[in-house]
């Protein structure tokens, strides 16, 4: 299982002998989050990890102290899992958005639409609940993205980036817009997505930003279900199952952690 967080996150094989603290604290919080936490199966882990640096002449890489701040992590886990009502949901990876990417067809209005929303609320670190509309008559330019909220941009260095405002957020305070930046991810590229969307999805300024249009020319807003729908339709083809809401948000954070941004970046 260490082999496949370090897959997962791309951790050198440098980086995992000997493994650092901090890299078996993240292992040991993403080992076991979709069942209820077990302090003692995250150790039957991180013994079975210890065990093998041992087997390759390297010393123990966690000390007394290092376990207990492990274990006070997983027991707050558990704690905030105790409260939850709701059945936990996996996060959406990239290999999730490579498959969604390589089944839908760009070219199509509702598929570029879907695509451009999987990529933002990934990248973007968004609820996926921002995004679409509840239903297809909700769209309100006040409350939800519409043209006129993105922003195509190149930094001081000449990298573009686009930027995207939040007419309503969950965690903004009324009436304040919060700003989500996008930048250039390779083939994932949200850049691209939103840039394909546009092409294939003509739209004024006051449309919705997450659009498509029917066989008439008519532009519609892209509710939550159908989204939802299409997305999971495509993930159970994989194998995958099912993801909702903050499953995009959540893996978007952890995508930027593995590639060593500054946590307190990610959380602003």
């Amino acid at each position: 299982k260490f082999y496949l967080f370090c897959d997962i996150f791309s951790v050198s094989e440098a980086d995992q002998l000997p493994a650092s603290f901090e890299l078996l604290h993240s292992f040991a919080l993403w080992a076991t989050p979709f069942k209820p936490i077990s302090v003692s199966v995250a150790r039957k882990y991180l013994s079975a990890v210890q065990a093998w640096h041992i087997a390759q002449g390297w010393p123990p890489p966690l000390s007394d102290i290092h376990h207990g701040r492990i274990d006070w992590s997983l027991r707050g886990l558990e704690n905030l899992q105790s409260s939850c009502r709701k059945p936990l949901c996996p996060p959406i990876t990239s290999l999730m958005l490579m498959a969604l990417k390589a089944t839908l067809t760009l070219s199509n209005p509702f598929d570029a639409c879907v695509w451009a929303m999987a990529a933002c609320t990934f990248f973007g670190m968004m609820r996926f609940g921002e995004v679409p509309v509840a239903s297809q008559g909700a769209f309100t330019p006040t409350k939800h993205l519409s043209r006129a909220s993105a922003f195509f941009g190149a930094d001081l260095r000449g990298n573009p980036y686009m930027r995207l405002d939040l007419p309503s957020a969950k965690k903004a305070r009324a009436g304040k817009v919060q700003s989500v930046f996008l930048n250039e991810q390779g083939d994932l590229c949200p850049l691209a997505a939103l840039h394909n969307l546009a092409l294939v999805v003509p739209a004024l300024t006051d449309d919705p930003l997450f659009s498509w249009c029917d066989g008439k020319g008519n532009i519609w807003p892209m509710a939550k279900a159908h989204a939802i729908e299409q997305i999971n339709s495509i993930l159970v083809a994989w194998g995958w199952g099912t993801s909702f809401g903050h499953s995009f948000r959540i893996r978007g954070a952890s995508f930027y952690l593995a590639q060593k941004i500054d946590p307190e970046i990610i959380g602003l």
